[in-house]
């Protein structure tokens, strides 16, 4: 509570910040006993309870997330192959579907998978969807290019979704990163769900943009 109490003190109430000086503020506050993670939440003016309102896709950020995601790839025969050669930490087809749904067997953070795959990976739809893991066309996680999609997660890809309160929550890098690395992240996640905004949005599209660390108290972004 201390170290929170600190950091807030750095913040003005009420006042809006330009991204750099918000992170350069976050790179002054005082320090966790972990390298935290500073994330983003943007609240849109759209409604996610309309499907021609979902703001949702996937972008690789230009200095990664700071941290190595496990991925899991569905696939058989030379796919299977392909996604060892890549990199996959996990590879296989129906014999998972057990471990999975018994043992509640977790240790990974994206799901790819091959569409002839996805017969079999339905089946797993009510365990992998609330974890957000169910793999998607949309966010390039159903896919015969399972080179690519590992490359993508290895080196930074993030997902971007709205929430039900129509906000969108992103980790885009870690303190250590330092102020230039993480305002380049920033800026490419803006940008991006900018260029997604719905055609049937109307009215003002980006309400607020907040940053703030794991720990950390929130700084309103302009």
């Amino acid at each position: 509570m201390k170290r929170y109490n600190e950091s807030l003190k750095l913040i003005e109430k009420g006042k809006k910040y330009g991204a750099e000086e918000a992170l350069e503020i976050i790179e002054k506050m005082p320090k966790a006993k972990f390298d935290e993670t500073v994330e983003l939440h943007v609240k849109l003016g759209v409604d996610s309870k309309h499907a021609d309102q979902q703001v949702r896709g996937t972008v690789v950020l230009p200095n990664g997330t700071g941290k190595t995601l496990k991925v899991l790839v569905f696939a058989k025969g030379p796919k299977a192959e392909e996604a060892e050669k890549a990199g996959a930490d996990y590879v296989g087809a129906e014999e998972l579907i057990p471990k999975i749904q018994n043992d509640n067997w977790f240790d990974y953070d994206v799901v790819v998978a091959t569409p002839d795959m996805m017969g079999v990976v339905g089946r797993l739809g009510k365990v992998l969807g609330p974890k957000g893991l169910m793999p998607n066309p949309k966010s390039g996680t159903v896919t015969m290019d399972v080179t690519k999609a590992i490359n993508e997660i290895k080196s930074g890809k993030v997902e971007y979704r709205l929430d039900k309160n129509n906000i969108i929550h992103l980790g885009f890098g870690k303190v250590s990163f330092g102020t230039k690395k993480l305002v380049e992240n920033y800026q490419t996640i803006i940008d991006a769900i900018i260029k997604a905004k719905p055609a049937a949005a109307k009215g003002q599209y980006i309400k607020s943009i907040s940053v703030s660390t794991t720990m950390g108290p929130g700084i309103y972004v302009e």
